[in-house]
Parts: C-alpha cells; structure tokens; sequence
C-alpha cells in the first residue's frame, strides 16, 4: 500500500507521516529554537511598522478630509 494511502502507518506501528516524531531530540530543539526566532523577528517587525502604518493612516484620512471639493 502506498505511503500516502496508508497515513503514514506500517503494520500496526504508529508512526507519524514523515517516519520519526516532530520535534524530538537535538535537532527538533534546533527546529523548535529556530521557529521561535522566526517569530520573534516578525513580532518585532510588526512592532516597528505599526506606527508608520497608523501614520499613514491617519495622514490619508486628514488629506481626504481637507482636500477642496468640487461641489456639482
């Protein structure tokens, strides 16, 4: 049967799909330490452009309120 019909599973063992448990021993820390980093990185990057975001926002808002209109 083939791996993909069978869910991963072999003669009554289970097993995930990719033959070993995620996330265990030396490297599933090393996995484990690199997507907390990828996240920290992109919470930060958030951090840093919300404001610029809000600002852009905001002056948007006051051009369209200020701008002249023509009336017709």
């Amino acid at each position: 049967m083939p791996r993909w019909i069978s869910g991963g599973y072999e003669r009554g063992r289970r097993r995930s799909f990719w033959g070993f448990r995620r996330f265990s021993g030396f490297f599933g820390i090393v996995d484990l330490l690199f997507i907390v980093a990828i996240l920290y990185v992109l919470i930060k990057l958030f951090l840093v452009a919300a404001p610029y975001v809000i600002a852009l926002v905001v002056l948007l808002l006051l051009r369209d309120l200020l701008r002249p209109r023509m009336w017709f």
